[in-house]
């Protein structure tokens, strides 16, 4: 009997535990999956990212561009109804839009009042001729012989095509007054590798450049003194190709703590910092001035855009605008120069692709019309000098649907103005041999010489320089 009861108690008692342990196991797992369906479900009733996968702004290709070739994955005529710039042309839009067009004219009514091209120009033209007698740069030195001459130093010819203005620099800069030989004077330290030459050298290619890079900063930190006394932070490269935002993936210390110059220079980037590091305009080189820029009478077209479609906001500006009389929108690239466009459109339209980044606000300022700025988060170049507003229009990709609305608002004062000035700014996004006053090497030199550390690091040693 006493056998039989200690039975009938054990059982159960086994039984409420494996029970009880089951019921803890499990809990945790039943509160995660139906916490994860109720985010689901509140997203999916508050946005639109699972119903509509081309709603966000910030939307792009998948895959690297800069590395991969890619294509817009449907054509401009199929382009979803819902595609996010695509926002229907109601009063209650209209009315909506209304706010950023009248925030447009009152802003260039405003920096009308400040007709200056420059923020200040008393303290640019002031710090401008300091830089010009004080600031000087060393440069890590490389011999001819170097396996690696070619990506270190200065090219013998007038570079060509989108990518020139980093080897344009570095040739200017090599037969500048502000470099020195003495490190305990230099206020910089120039690493002169090129990424646009190691991107085509067999040797390194797009695949090598992080290696070379990493080796590269190893080797001068164990030969020369000089990096390791601020880890990089009074050093700086120039690159133009947006392959350079990934070259420092194995040298995270450059990314972080030097001063990149870069044309690749927007804020949604990882490791770029706008006031750390500087935006270099994109220059593809003209070899002569165009003839009769102001004649107005010849500027007939509102505005121009000719280019590949290669990101969202030049597929909604050509779903819009291709077929506009006054609005030039061309699909693909013109197969001779497009010159005779630019001279006779009063705007030309810098429109992102994938990249913030290219040549056509430059091409627009030498031909004298006024660039339109279709680039969201861009660091405009010289941002920290030039006054934009001045001469350019700068547009938001929400308001592609009333672009000629804005453009047709501004009035022929207005538009005056701003060409006046753009013909102004031209000199500062031209590179000549020799350098010229304020042109866009020295241009680049005073944004350098902008950032130059407070205090300079002396060397405690006597050392011997190459």
């Amino acid at each position: 009997m006493g056998k039989s009861a200690f039975l009938i108690y054990h059982v159960p008692k086994k039984r409420y535990s494996s029970s009880f342990k089951a019921f803890f196991f499990f809990l945790p797992i039943c509160l995660g999956f139906t916490t994860f369906f109720l985010v689901l479900i509140y997203i999916y009733t508050t946005s639109g990212v699972l119903t509509n996968p081309h709603s966000s702004p910030y939307l792009e290709p998948t895959k690297n561009s800069t590395l991969i070739e890619q294509t817009i994955p449907f054509s401009i005529d199929n382009t979803a109804e819902d595609l996010f710039f695509d926002l229907p042309r109601t009063p209650n839009y209209a009315k909506q839009s209304q706010w950023s067009i009248s925030d447009l004219f009152r802003s260039i009514g405003d920096s009308m009042n400040n007709t200056d091209i420059y923020h200040d120009t008393d303290i640019f033209l002031e710090d401008y001729k300091e830089m010009n007698k004080s600031f000087k740069i060393f440069v890590y030195p490389h011999t001819k012989d170097d396996p690696f001459a070619n990506v270190l130093l200065p090219v013998d010819f007038d570079p060509k095509g989108h990518y020139a203005s980093e080897l344009y620099f570095k040739k200017a800069l090599f037969n500048s007054h502000f470099i020195t030989k003495n490190p305990n004077e230099a206020d910089l330290f120039y690493m002169p590798f090129s990424i646009a030459e190691m991107r085509h050298d067999p040797r390194i290619g797009p695949e090598g450049l992080q290696d070379f890079i990493r080796t590269y900063i190893f080797n001068i930190s164990h030969k020369f003194p000089y990096w390791n006394r601020t880890n990089g932070a009074d050093h700086f490269y120039v690159a133009c190709h947006s392959i350079g935002r990934v070259a420092m993936d194995k040298a995270v210390e450059v990314k972080f703590n030097a001063i990149q110059v870069v044309c690749s220079s927007t804020y949604f980037v990882a490791g770029y910092f706008p006031h750390k590091d500087i935006s270099m305009p994109q220059i593809w080189p003209k070899e002569r001035d165009p003839p009769s820029i102001f004649l107005s009478k010849r500027r007939k077209q509102l505005a121009f855009f000719a280019g590949s479609v290669n990101s969202l906001v030049r597929v909604a500006l050509l779903k819009h605008w291709r077929n506009d009389s006054e609005i030039f929108a061309h699909f693909g690239r013109f197969k001779t120069d497009d010159g005779e466009q630019l001279l006779r459109s009063k705007f030309c339209l810098h429109v992102k692709g994938f990249e913030v980044n290219a040549a056509r606000i430059t091409d627009a300022l030498h031909y004298g019309c006024v660039p339109v700025i279709l680039a969201n988060h861009y660091d405009l170049p010289f941002a920290d000098i030039l006054n934009w507003k001045s001469f350019s229009v700068i547009v938001h990709y929400m308001d592609i649907p009333v672009l000629k609305k804005i453009l047709q608002g501004i009035s022929l004062d207005e538009y005056s103005w701003l060409q006046s000035n753009a013909v102004k700014v031209r000199k500062h996004f031209h590179w000549n041999v020799p350098p010229v006053d304020y042109d866009a090497f020295y241009m680049a030199m005073y944004d350098l010489w902008l950032r130059r550390s407070s205090i300079r690091v002396r060397l405690t040693a006597s050392l011997e320089y190459m």
